[in-house]
């Protein structure tokens, strides 16, 4: 790496199948999802993506560049072997060229993720512009720490960029007001959240900081009580104060042929020896569970209504609906 950064940095970003993503909204809440990481170009940025008709995470980080990114997913071949890693960076929201965008997601995907395509054909493929049409989000780290596994036993390796680092200005936003959100959210969180307590693997908690960063961290001892959801956070953590915080419970399979994910969102404060979030709400979410005839549906029904919202969306950037290309077609190179 031409950066500086540690070499653990560097091998979590190549190897990670998921990394979780923390934005911030207009009011300073912060937001958690799950999404698929890779070395940015000339490795100088961590680069995550989000689909052009859906583009409420890149709007985020547009608005205010604090992000986090926390890599604490120990599904995947020899990930259990692997630390918890937690980067906080500014972001650069790239949507000036979609077609670039998307030619680079289909190829980096298709690589990184061969089961998700494998067995289906192309011409299928090209028809899915809703989902492969990207708006990239590219972080350049300022603080990293990393322990041993998701408890965060002992204190965190350290490292930072030198003080005068910088991420480049993201791209102008388009005009037009953005558009609202896609999928409703569900009316009761507590159901929602013993369901996927007692399903899902993975829960992480974010949190703001002093400096306004999204803090996330691997969450522990997660269970429902009457006043809300109660959890602890291992003693190597940074130090946490009270305020606004999302809980996000996840996980997918292996080859990530499936992934599901949940959050809610309302106010963390201590609690005896743990923590509690005081949940306000759920939020809506994209999940792909069950069987892979289930998964397949569930998947293509999105796109009589993603593909509505992606004409709207390349027309507020002016500029065409991006086509999906594969990496040797027309000069498309590869990842």
């Amino acid at each position: 790496m031409t950066t500086g950064w540690p070499e653990v940095l560097t091998d979590v970003v190549e190897r990670s199948v998921t990394v979780e993503l923390s934005t911030l909204t207009a009011s300073g809440k912060p937001v958690t999802v799950p999404t698929t990481p890779y070395p940015g170009a000339g490795h100088r940025t961590i680069d995550v993506s989000t689909g052009l008709a859906y583009p409420a995470k890149a709007e985020r980080a547009r608005r205010d560049p604090r992000v986090s990114l926390l890599f604490a997913d120990p599904i995947g071949p020899d990930m259990d072997r692997r630390p918890v890693v937690l980067v906080q960076g500014l972001a650069s929201v790239r949507d000036g060229d979609l077609q670039a965008n998307t030619d680079r997601y289909v190829a980096l995907s298709t690589a990184k993720l061969p089961a998700t395509t494998k067995g289906r054909p192309r011409l299928a493929l090209r028809r899915m512009a809703w989902y492969y049409a990207r708006i990239w989000i590219e972080v350049t780290p300022l603080h990293a720490w990393w322990w041993a596994g998701r408890d965060l036993e002992g204190a965190a390796s350290e490292w930072h960029a030198p003080e005068d680092t910088a991420a480049p200005l993201s791209d102008p936003a388009p005009p037009g007001a953005a558009p609202p959100a896609w999928i409703a959210p569900p009316g009761e969180w507590r159901p929602l959240v013993a369901d996927a307590l007692a399903r899902l693997p993975l829960a992480d908690v974010t949190v703001v900081d002093h400096k306004g960063f999204p803090l996330c961290l691997p969450a522990t001892d997660v269970a429902v009580a009457d006043e809300g959801v109660t959890l602890r956070i291992g003693p190597g953590a940074p130090a946490l104060a009270p305020g606004r915080a999302c809980l996000t419970m996840h996980g997918h399979d292996p080859s990530f042929q499936s992934q599901e994910n949940h959050s809610v969102v309302g106010t963390l404060e201590p609690a005896g020896e743990g923590w509690l979030l005081r949940v306000e709400r759920a939020l809506g979410d994209w999940s792909l569970a069950g069987g892979s005839v289930r998964m397949a549906l569930g998947f293509l029904s999105k796109g009589p209504a993603l593909r509505r919202r992606l004409r709207a969306e390349a027309a507020r950037r002016d500029q065409p609906v991006p086509v999906v290309r594969f990496p040797g077609e027309r000069g498309v190179s590869g990842p």
